[in-house]
């Protein structure tokens, strides 16, 4: 039997095994530091498979860096052996929600989640720190002190002298960028790793640091996969505190997709836009009508405004449309063409005095094939207009700048009796705008940075509204309030406890005003919570142990069989939301997940007579523990009791 990783996703390895794929020729072997061999690239190989010339390394080119931009880079890649271990006193329906609340340093709890949903989040939303001048938490192990920094940025000449002050023009120091981009770095990398090809990721963020952070998405996401900048007006009066410049009224929230091939427009709910943000979204009185295939909202002239598009750039595109009044039949034809029943369309006319027409804005072809969303109306002066009929008029394309929606303040106050707990949270109406707009309405949202746990509100309330299923993971770190906090006076002692109470109570009235349609709805969330491997360190370590160590048991002895039942889901790539049962098989607790899919047993004293009702259910993967075997017998016969009642069942150990 193999044993299982149980650590993180190794991605330098992973993109190793990549290169060999593509340039077999550039990859070499060597030993790693313990000695054993392993694949590694032939950088010079590499090099001019990939260009003809060589850039040198003194040669200037545009760049975006930073002190220790490498060592962030490095640490995206780097693996963890650290785990999720799951909390049910603290969840809410644990055994059937899809929800799940992370508590930990979200760039390891990122790392963790990497190979289990790699690819499959539809959506991240963040609210990083915004960098005005507080220290944050998210402390890596490359951070600087400023004598370091002052060093890498040569503050000082070679004989010692300081130079320049790094600490002056305050803000706009490089350290006080620097600690913030190589915090922000390596959780960004990792994050594009679990966006679907059709995923997005919506970033807040203020002027501190807008300009930073979008140079960095624009090397993690790549600068064409940029979607929006918007302009989200969360204080119309304006912040009356610097007396400098203007009074600023809205802050950026950057939006870039994870492969601009495969995205879509962002659209918004009409009757939501027009109730939140009125300012923004006037009118949209369609004109709703009836036909065989349905309910449609007359749309816009088939006509192209643009008098860019006319019989010379567009000559495909410039012809005549044929209507017949009494059979409502639409066809196409040459300009002054003559059809008997027909009323001739001709192209509008172009108003640049250099060309005839205006072009249409569809095709010949698609106009024979989609006649059925075409409408001719009469005019004003007793002629026609044709018209597109829009079958999905209940959405409209998202505005890059939203309006009337202020911070969170009064929803979380109302949640907490009137008690402010949280600085500046952000709106579920605001987040709700967002989640809206992607399309699927089963998909996983995930936000890493997420405080007072409004999105988790947004996510619950729009499943309400439209019937959707949609789950969210929720990350944080356990930052401790002021004991000085009216939060930490009614007990609330760190971030994370007020989140999940904050998502429990929201949930209760999101249902209750949900009335019949919110009976199914899922409120609940799993707590997970980030702490060391389950296993003992010497399990990582083998060659640091000696030879009276060999048989030891190497699961440390405060982990219950639920805590390595979670950490193995990790290691298989399940999801941890999903479904577990624990039944009793010979006397021994096993855990079954998502159906037969995973079978485990971590009891001791496991016989034959549990592996073979095991083996008869023929799962797809069953785990046990190295020292849960009752005999040298038992592991003797272990593999031929499944080699014959489950060939095709895939057996680990840990």
């Amino acid at each position: 039997m193999k044993k299982l990783n149980m650590q993180s996703l190794d991605v330098v390895v992973s993109n190793v095994e990549k290169i060999a794929h593509l340039f077999p020729n550039c990859v070499t072997e060597r030993l790693n530091k313990d000695g054993k061999p392993e694949l590694a690239i032939d950088f010079e190989k590499l090099q001019a498979e990939l260009c003809n010339d060589i850039i040198a390394g003194s040669e200037e080119r545009y760049q975006f860096t930073w002190p220790d931009k490498r060592a962030a880079a490095r640490l995206a890649n780097t693996p963890t052996t650290m785990t999720l271990r799951p909390c049910r006193e603290e969840s809410v329906d644990f055994d059937n929600t899809q929800n799940l609340y992370i508590e930990g340093d979200n760039l390891d709890v990122l790392k963790v989640l990497r190979e289990t949903y790699l690819g499959k989040v539809k959506m991240i939303y963040i609210d990083p720190p915004y960098n005005t001048g507080h220290d944050f938490v998210y402390n890596d192990d490359f951070a600087e002190s400023y004598e370091e920094f002052a060093k890498s940025c040569k503050a000082y000449d070679e004989e010692g002298n300081l130079q320049f002050n790094p600490k002056e023009n305050g803000e706009s120091n490089g350290r006080f960028h620097t600690d913030w981009l190589n915090m922000m770095y390596p959780r960004l990398k990792v994050a594009r790793d679990l966006l679907s090809e059709d995923g997005f990721i919506f970033i807040s963020i203020d002027d501190n640091e807008v300009h930073n952070l979008k140079k960095i998405c624009d090397e993690v996401f790549g600068s064409h996969n940029y979607m929006n900048q918007f302009a989200w007006v969360s204080n119309i009066t304006g912040r009356q505190i610097s007396g400098r410049g203007a009074a600023k009224t809205w802050e950026s929230v950057l939006v870039y997709c994870k492969n601009i091939a495969d995205s879509y427009g962002l659209n918004v709910d009409i009757s939501f836009a027009k109730e939140k943000m009125p300012d923004s979204y006037k009118g949209f009185n369609k004109d709703i009508r009836t036909d065989s295939r349905g309910a449609f909202a007359v749309g816009d002239t088939l006509y192209n405004h643009n008098r860019k598009f006319n019989e010379e750039t567009r000559p495909n595109l410039v012809f005549s449309i044929f209507y017949n009044p009494e059979t409502e039949e639409i066809i196409t034809g040459d300009i002054g063409e003559v059809k008997s029943g027909f009323v001739e369309l001709p192209p509008h006319e172009n108003g640049d005095g250099i060309h005839k027409y205006h072009a249409w804005r569809w095709s010949k072809q698609k106009i024979a094939n989609e006649c059925y969303d075409l409408i001719v109306l009469n005019t004003s002066r007793g002629g026609y207009e044709i018209y597109t009929r829009i079958r999905e008029f209940d959405n409209t394309l998202l505005k890059d700048i939203i309006t009337n929606i202020s911070n969170g303040y009064s929803e979380v106050q109302k949640l907490f009796d009137d008690k402010k707990y949280f600085d500046y949270p952000k709106s579920v109406d605001l987040l709700r705008t967002f989640i809206g707009a992607i399309r699927n309405k089963d998909s996983i949202i995930i936000d890493f940075f997420s405080g007072s746990g409004t999105t988790a509100h947004a996510v619950m309330r729009l499943n309400a509204e439209d019937g959707g299923n949609r789950k969210f993971i929720m990350v944080q770190l356990p930052e401790k309030t002021d004991e000085k906090s009216e939060a930490f006076k009614d007990g609330y002692y760190n971030i994370c406890e007020i989140g999940k109470e904050r998502i429990r109570r929201a949930g209760k009235k999101v249902k209750e005003e949900a009335g019949l349609q919110g009976q199914n709805l899922d409120i609940g969330f799993r707590v997970l919570k980030l702490d060391s491997s389950n296993m003992a360190d010497v399990y990582y370590t083998p060659q640091e142990s000696g030879q009276q160590t060999l048989f030891d048991e190497n699961v440390k002895p405060d982990r219950s069989n639920e805590d390595l039942l979670f950490q193995v889901m990790l290691d298989l790539g399940i999801e941890l939301s999903a479904k577990i049962e624990v039944k009793q098989i010979a006397g021994k607790t096993v855990h079954f997940v998502d159906g037969n899919y995973l079978v485990a047993c971590f009891d001791s004293e496991v016989n034959e007579s549990t592996i073979t009702e095991i083996a008869r259910l023929q799962p797809v993967y069953f785990v046990m523990r190295d020292a849960s075997a009752a005999s040298d017998n038992v592991i003797d016969n272990f593999e031929q009791i499944f080699k014959h009642y489950s060939p095709d069942t895939n057996c680990r150990i840990i």
